[in-house]
């Protein structure tokens, strides 16, 4: 099918007005939203109509189409709104779960490699269009108005509570990022915290943080895959990491929180998931955003920690609070753009703003959600009522 036959069947749900190589234009939908394309090939047509999932990123990273005044948010919006039920269901077709499992082979060096792919980047970057704790994860909005600062604080806030926190605990952050969380749990409730990461640049600015902040006798940062720790920890809680572990590895990752989480422990799970069954990771954020990364339903989390000692004791679904957070995000890379093209180049800046408002499409109108949940060996280890979640 033609770019112009997919647009005419699918979209329904707003306006999407294509200015074609030739100049004339063509409109799809009606009402609102509405947002705009020019494409300046015939080339890109062809390609997207035989792959959108992978060409319509990789055309505007190329600069084969930009969008109208409305801007690209407002084209993604429109596409993903419409486009929804096209890759809802995925094949499941023999080649095609062998090629996931290959995929995902994240074996300890390979997920070295595809951690560095992506959070080895300069820092630079992180730190013009994440908030002042360095912060990448979905935040939590307790209210509309609130800043992100605010959000990634309130997000914190939650996990301790159900991480039922006790001073003194030992604390293992797995994936712990640009330490932001790590930190703030030994501040705020006098643990003591050992996080884990991939990223030799995560390392080096969460060892300097730690160091600015005079909590070295609190937090040690290592450089290592949860596969290679060891220790006993009173806690463990891992926060937008789950994502890189690749499905063919989830029971040895909640074999691993078993050996290392003491018996009476808690161990919190934040993680992007989908609502919809199992499938498959999108190509183009496959190929330039996340290699190895795969977002798990539900029953993948369960399976795969039902074989151990742990308990789910507690889920909750985000729902469009990831949705928020791109949007503050891709605002404010949007303030850094020239920069960053400077810093980079013009391609680059198109990679990633593809990826935060692509990726915040599918949290507004597609399957993603994030997950958090509680486990833990002793039924009697957590609160029974959730009155606990609602404390200051």
């Amino acid at each position: 099918m033609t770019l112009l036959g997919l647009l005419e069947e699918y979209v329904r749900d707003g306006t999407l007005e294509l200015e074609l190589p030739d100049g004339s234009r063509r409109e799809f939908g009606s009402g609102t939203p509405h947002a705009s394309i020019r494409l300046h090939d015939a080339a890109v047509m062809r390609r997207i109509a035989y792959d959108p999932g992978f060409e319509f990123g990789q055309t505007y990273m190329e600069g084969g189409w930009d969008p109208g005044e409305q801007g690209l948010r407002a084209v993604l919006d429109v596409a993903m709104r419409n486009f929804a039920a096209m890759f809802a269901h995925p094949s499941r077709h023999p080649l095609g779960i062998l090629r996931k499992l290959l995929q995902q082979g994240n074996r300890i060096r390979r997920a070295y490699r595809n951690v560095a792919h992506h959070y080895d980047l300069d820092e630079w970057l992180f730190r013009r269009f994440l908030d002042r704790g360095m912060f990448y994860s979905c935040a939590y909005f307790e209210r509309p108005d609130m800043t992100l600062e605010q959000a990634q604080e309130a997000k914190c806030r939650i996990i301790a509570r159900k991480l039922c926190l006790q001073p003194g605990m030992r604390v293992l952050d797995i994936g712990s990022g640009w330490g932001g969380l790590a930190l703030h749990l030994a501040e705020h409730h006098g643990v003591r915290v050992d996080g884990l990461t991939l990223s030799r640049e995560q390392l080096r600015v969460a060892s300097d943080e730690c160091s600015r902040r005079n909590l070295d006798d609190q937090v040690d940062f290592y450089l290592r895959d949860y596969r290679e720790h060891q220790g006993r920890y009173d806690r463990i809680v891992s926060v937008g990491m789950f994502e890189h572990v690749g499905q063919p590895y989830y029971q040895a990752f909640f074999r691993q929180v078993d050996d290392l989480l003491v018996d009476d422990g808690v161990m919190l799970l934040h993680t992007i998931g989908r609502t919809n069954p199992p499938g498959t990771t999108n190509a183009w954020l496959r190929r330039y955003i996340f290699p190895g990364g795969y977002t798990p339903a539900l029953s993948e989390l369960s399976a795969a920690s039902e074989p151990t000692r742990l308990m789910i004791t507690d889920v909750e679904v985000w729902r469009l609070h990831y949705a928020e957070t791109l949007a503050e995000w891709f605002r404010r890379f949007q303030e850094i753009r020239e920069e960053a093209a400077e810093h980079f180049d013009e391609r680059f800046c198109r990679m990633w703003e593809f990826y935060l408002s692509s990726c915040e499409g599918t949290f507004r109108h597609w399957d993603q959600v994030v997950f958090q949940v509680q486990l833990s060996k002793d039924r009697q280890t957590v609160p029974i009522t959730r009155d606990y979640l609602c404390a200051d």
